[in-house]
C-alpha cells in the first residue's frame, strides 16, 4: 500500500460524492420549475442511496470481479466477499477501490434524471436505475476498466479503448439511455417554462466542477504528476467550453446566459473526461473549444429537428461530449482509431438496448409516467407531499 496515494483517492472518493450530492442536485434542481425542484433532489438522493447498496451487493463483483469472462466479473466478490482491510487493489486499499468506483456507479444513473424530470413515476425511477446499473453500468465498467472485452488483449488486440474517466462508461451509456427513456416518456405538457433559479444552476456546476477534479484525478488512481496533469487538463477544458458555448449563445441569440455559459462548463468537463489521463494542456483548450459549440449545437438538433424532450439536455451535453471526447483520444494518438470507434458502437447499441428492454419490463410493473393532473400539479407536492417554497411561512 501507499500512503500518499491512498490519502489521495480517500480525498478523490469524496468529490466525486460532492458530484452527484449536491452538485447535479442543485444543477438540475434550479434547471426545472418551483413546483418540481424538491422531486428532483428525491431522484438524486435515492438514487446515490441505492446505487451505493446494489454496489456493495453485486455491482462491485460484476464489474471488478475476477472471473475469466471478457463479458463480466462474476460473482466472487459478491458483498465484498475476501475483501479486508489488508486486500490490495494496486497500491490502494481495495475497500477505497471500491468506495470510488461506488460513486462512479451513484452518479453514472444520476445524469439520466435530467432526461425525464418533471414527469415520471418514482417507483419507475428506482426500479429502472438498480436494474440499469446492474446490467448495463456495471458490465460495461468491467469491459473497458475491468481487464474485459474491450480492454488491453481483448476484442480490440492488445490496445485496447482508451477511456481515463468514463467518456464511454459513464457519459456514452448515460447519455443513450437518458435518450432511450425521452423517447419513451415523450414531451413534458409545458416545454416552455424557464428555470425557477438559474443561481442555483450555477451553484450545482461549480460544485460539479470542483468534484471533477476528483473524478479525473482520481481516476490516475495515484498521487503523482499524471493526476495533476488530470486535473490541470480538466480545468482548461471545462473552461475554454464555458467561454466558448457563451460566445456562440452571444453570435447566435444577441446574449449570453449564466445557464448557458454553466452547461458550457459541463460540457466541457464531459468532453475532457475519457481524455484527461492522455492529453496536455493544448490540447485541452482544443477540445474544450470546440465542445462548447458542438453539445450547443446538437441540443438543438435534439430538440428542433428530432423534437426530443431530453429535458436537461443529457444526451446532447454528456453523450456528445462523451463521445467526442473518446474520439479526440485517436485524433491526437494517444489510442487507435478502431478500439475508440469500434468501443464507442459496441457500448451504444449495448446501452441502447438493455434500456430499451428495461423501460418495457419496469413500465409493466410500474408507471412510467405520472397522470396528467400530478404532472400539472407539480411532482413535489403530488408524490411527495411537500413544497420547496413556503412564501406564506
Amino acid at each position: 500500500m501507499n500512503g500518499a496515494d491512498t490519502a489521495w483517492i480517500i480525498v478523490a472518493t469524496a468529490l466525486v460524492l460532492l458530484m452527484t450530492l449536491p452538485g447535479l442536485a442543485l444543477f438540475y434542481g434550479g434547471l426545472v420549475r418551483a413546483r418540481n425542484v424538491l422531486s428532483v433532489f428525491m431522484h438524486c438522493y435515492a438514487i446515490a442511496c441505492l446505487m451505493s447498496i446494489l454496489w456493495f451487493v453485486a455491482g462491485y463483483s460484476i464489474a471488478f470481479g475476477g472471473g475469466e469472462s471478457g463479458f463480466w466479473g462474476g460473482f466472487d466478490k459478491l458483498l465484498l466477499s475476501g475483501i479486508t482491510t489488508d486486500t490490495l487493489s494496486g497500491t490502494l486499499p481495495e475497500i477505497l477501490f471500491f468506495a470510488f468506483q461506488m460513486t462512479f456507479a451513484i452518479i453514472t444513473p444520476a445524469l439520466i434524471v435530467g432526461a425525464y424530470v418533471e414527469r415520471i413515476g418514482f417507483g419507475f425511477v428506482l426500479l429502472f436505475s438498480a436494474l440499469w446499473m446492474l446490467l448495463c453500468y456495471a458490465p460495461v465498467v468491467h469491459w473497458v476498466w475491468g481487464g474485459g472485452m474491450l480492454a488491453d488483449g481483448g476484442i480490440f488486440g492488445e490496445t485496447g479503448v482508451r477511456d481515463f474517466a468514463g467518456g464511454i462508461v459513464v457519459h456514452e451509456t448515460a447519455g443513450i439511455a437518458a435518450l432511450v427513456l425521452a423517447v419513451f416518456l415523450g414531451p413534458r405538457k409545458n416545454q416552455n417554462v424557464p428555470p425557477h433559479n438559474p443561481g442555483m444552476v450555477m451553484i450545482g456546476a461549480a460544485l460539479l466542477w470542483v468534484g471533477w477534479f476528483g473524478f479525473n484525478g482520481g481516476s490516475q488512481l495515484a498521487a503523482d504528476g499524471g493526476a495533476a496533469m488530470a486535473m490541470t487538463v480538466t480545468h482548461i477544458s471545462a473552461a475554454a467550453a464555458s467561454l466558448t458555448w457563451a460566445l456562440w449563445e452571444r453570435v447566435k441569440f444577441g446574449k449570453s446566459s449564466l445557464v448557458g455559459m454553466v452547461t458550457g462548463t459541463i460540457a466541457g468537463l464531459a468532453s475532457i473526461t475519457p481524455a484527461s489521463g492522455f492529453v496536455g494542456p493544448i490540447e485541452a483548450l482544443v477540445i474544450g473549444s470546440v465542445a462548447g459549440i458542438l453539445c450547443q449545437e446538437a441540443v438543438g438538433v435534439i430538440r428542433n429537428m428530432f423534437k426530443i424532450d431530453d429535458t436537461l439536455d443529457v444526451f446532447a451535453v454528456h453523450g456528445v461530449g462523451g463521445i467526442f471526447g473518446t474520439i479526440m483520444i485517436a485524433l491526437f494518438g494517444a489510442g487507435t482509431w478502431a478500439a475508440q470507434l469500434g468501443s464507442l458502437a459496441i457500448v451504444g447499441v449495448y446501452t441502447l438496448v438493455v434500456s430499451v428492454v428495461l423501460v418495457l419490463i419496469v413500465r409493466a410493473v410500474t408507471p412510467l409516467r405520472v397522470d396528467e393532473d400530478t404532472e400539472v400539479a407539480g411532482l413535489d407536492l403530488a408524490v411527495h407531499g411537500e413544497r420547496a417554497y413556503d412564501i406564506s411561512s
